[in-house]
């Protein structure tokens, strides 16, 4: 039998393996812990117990986590993703979905930062580090979340002070950040609107509640990250060097960054 890692002198904690592995932030770990739902060769885990390369982890009963020995590097993703694509792993309707052509990583897997619902288009990261995946997603950190939205009805003034000052939607209040005017004329409007809480479908919601309609949405940049202009839905790249950094920088984990730049196609 192997000697259970709540003994072991030696190895890493397993809040820090399994989120530098891509299975949630340190904490959504403990959280696990807690609930009785990790296993470390065949015994329940325990808050602060260590893990090292051989191990067997488990979550949830299910597939085994591979502990490696070597940190695997931070990597983040920037996809364009299509309207009719969903964001899920498996679909029980066999729609795409946005994990169908991503690249395979070594060991963990690829967590999605955010959603977009299936009529969205756009800007979509993805990262293999599981606390930073965490951090870009929590309110606290108020990134913004950028989208090109088409609107067909009628804006005026008043409208447009309403989405900037606060709408109470079903008891919650929602709010756009910014919102400027793009492209278009008369009733069917370009509009540049940013929110940071990113709750779901948030932006629809607002404009629908103001009796217009959003004919097209498309999310065009997170935190400093815009969705390249020559980049064709259905297609990543590879993101690395100052624009990673920076990334990482907007929650504090700018050291977790590597040094070498990547910027790689793939389709």
């Amino acid at each position: 039998m192997s000697t259970s890692p709540q003994a072991a002198p030696d190895g890493e904690r397993i809040q820090k393996a399994l989120a530098r592995a891509g299975w949630g932030s340190r904490r959504e770990i403990e959280r696990l812990i807690a609930s009785g739902r990790i296993q470390v060769n065949g015994e329940l885990a325990i808050a602060g117990c260590k893990v090292k390369p051989g191990d067997r982890v488990q979550i949830d009963g299910g597939r085994t986590v591979r502990i490696e020995g070597t940190k695997e590097p931070l990597r983040v993703l920037l996809y364009n993703k299509p309207a009719g694509v969903v964001c899920t792993r498996s679909d029980e309707q066999r729609r795409p979905t946005i994990f169908d052509k991503l690249p395979r990583v070594h060991a963990g897997r690829w967590i999605n930062i955010g959603r977009l619902d299936i009529n969205t288009s756009g800007l979509l990261l993805f990262t293999n580090h599981g606390e930073l995946a965490h951090r870009l997603m929590h309110p606290r950190y108020r990134i913004d979340r950028e989208y090109a939205a088409r609107i067909y009805g009628e804006v005026d003034a008043a409208v447009l002070a309403r989405l900037r000052g606060g709408v109470d939607i079903d008891g919650e209040i929602f709010q756009f950040d910014d919102i400027v005017i793009g492209e278009g004329e008369g009733s069917n409007q370009w509009y540049y609107c940013v929110v940071q809480s990113g709750r779901n479908r948030e932006v629809r919601r607002l404009w629908e509640s103001q009796d217009v309609q959003v004919s097209r949405l498309m999310r065009v940049r997170f935190g400093n990250i815009m969705l390249p202009t020559d980049l064709r839905g259905g297609r990543q790249v590879e993101l690395g060097g100052d624009l990673l950094k920076e990334l990482c920088n907007l929650v504090g984990l700018a050291a977790e960054a590597p040094t070498a730049p990547v910027r790689s196609r793939r389709d």
